[in-house]
């Protein structure tokens, strides 16, 4: 599905030469790498304020302790995604709340979002799925109009651009109250090992963050608030920070390799191609709103689990993202949630598949995999 040893041999010398100053150093701990890290991505976002953490799942949870979240409050996230980002709501005791998703985007539905709204809400998590924004122009209105914060889960869509409805243009993570990422080493910015960090322009909260971050400390051994061991290490920050500048080149490679893929299934019946959500037809030349942290398909002629078997005996790797929804899973399962509330949902927890999707992809790579994927569905 990766290809990180592609990736790496185009920065090893810059890599290979931050980790012998670091070790030569010992600054693996808020090191110089962490902090130019930070200043870095800042600029790259265009935010105020970037603070690190151990990994994306942290992010999240800090994010939310940040903005003194309490148990019982609700918070609204999308049922169609990974566990990690209602894990954090629930360890926190907050009240996860699930909504369905679009059949085009695979972003959470802003109209039941609306719906979803109680007396105890208190903020709305959209998942930035597969690469690109959810309806951000729509999500911030609601939030508005209710007095709910909003916290963009930006995991996957790092580099992503958002144009709103006045023409704006923002980087995903700019946009809400607060945002977390991960730089799981298979994510777009991905690091060789965990990592995460949080966005805000609000001085304020990220002054709460970076006490949460570090033990709720500002101060060595004064503990102004309650906090947790979360940062990220010197040594995932210099592979960070050798990414970051071709981050914008890794996910044109993605759209690239996107077109590839959607040019060959364009006549194909039982193929639905991914959508951006500009709407243009395709994935335009210009085409910035997604990038494409997986490319995934929706085989609606019933035989999608046949093609995940046929895939792995062509030695074709793929994934399933994801298998069960949210309302679904043993740990979440809830009275407050009914089947039917979610049939987008589960139609596209039976339709969907993500081929192979990486900087590294070639011309002979991409032919295969379709070649071998229209065959079989017309097989």
């Amino acid at each position: 599905m990766v290809d990180l040893n592609g990736q790496y041999e185009a920065i090893k010398e810059r890599v290979n030469a931050s980790f012998t100053t670091i070790l030569e150093t010992s600054a693996f701990i808020n090191g110089p790498e962490v902090q130019s890290f930070q200043k870095e991505l800042e600029e790259y976002l265009d935010v105020k304020h970037v603070i690190t953490c151990a990994n994306g799942t942290d992010a999240l949870q800090i994010a939310m302790m940040g903005l003194g979240l309490q148990p019982g409050d609700e918070v609204i996230t999308a049922d169609f995604t990974f566990a990690a980002t209602v894990e954090v709501i629930a360890l926190l005791q907050l009240t996860p709340v699930l909504v369905d998703v679009l059949p085009d985007t695979f972003n959470i539905d802003p109209a039941a979002i609306e719906r979803a709204i109680t007396p105890k809400t208190k903020a709305i998590v959209p998942v930035h799925l597969f690469g690109q924004c959810a309806n951000m122009d729509v999500i911030s209105e609601i939030a508005e109009k209710h007095n709910l914060y909003v916290i963009e889960d930006n995991a996957q869509a790092i580099g992503a651009t958002y144009t709103s409805k006045s023409g704006a243009k923002q980087k995903a993570g700019g946009i809400g109250h607060v945002a977390a990422t991960s730089f799981f080493p298979s994510k777009n910015l991905g690091a060789y090992g965990d990592g995460g960090a949080i966005f805000t322009n609000d001085d304020a909260l990220a002054h709460n963050l970076r006490g949460v971050v570090n033990h709720g400390m500002y101060e060595r051994y004064h503990h102004d608030v309650v906090g947790v061991n979360s940062r990220l290490d010197s040594l995932q920050a210099a592979v960070l920070r050798a990414k970051l500048p071709l981050l914008d080149q890794y996910n044109a490679k993605r759209r690239d390799s996107a077109r590839k893929y959607s040019a060959a299934f364009k006549n194909e019946s039982a193929i639905v191609t991914p959508v951006t959500v500009n709407g243009c037809d395709g994935i335009c030349d210009t085409c910035d709103c997604h990038v494409f942290h997986q490319y995934t398909l929706k085989i609606i002629n019933g035989k999608r689990d046949e093609l995940v078997k046929h895939l792995a005996e062509k030695g074709i790797p793929c994934g399933v993202y994801y298998p069960i929804p949210l309302h679904k899973q043993k740990a979440y399962v809830d009275d407050r949630y009914n089947d039917a509330d979610f049939p987008v949902t589960n139609q596209l927890v039976k339709e969907v598949i993500s081929l192979p999707m990486h900087t590294e992809l070639d011309e002979e790579q991409i032919s295969f995999i379709t070649k071998t994927v229209i065959d079989f569905v017309n097989g």
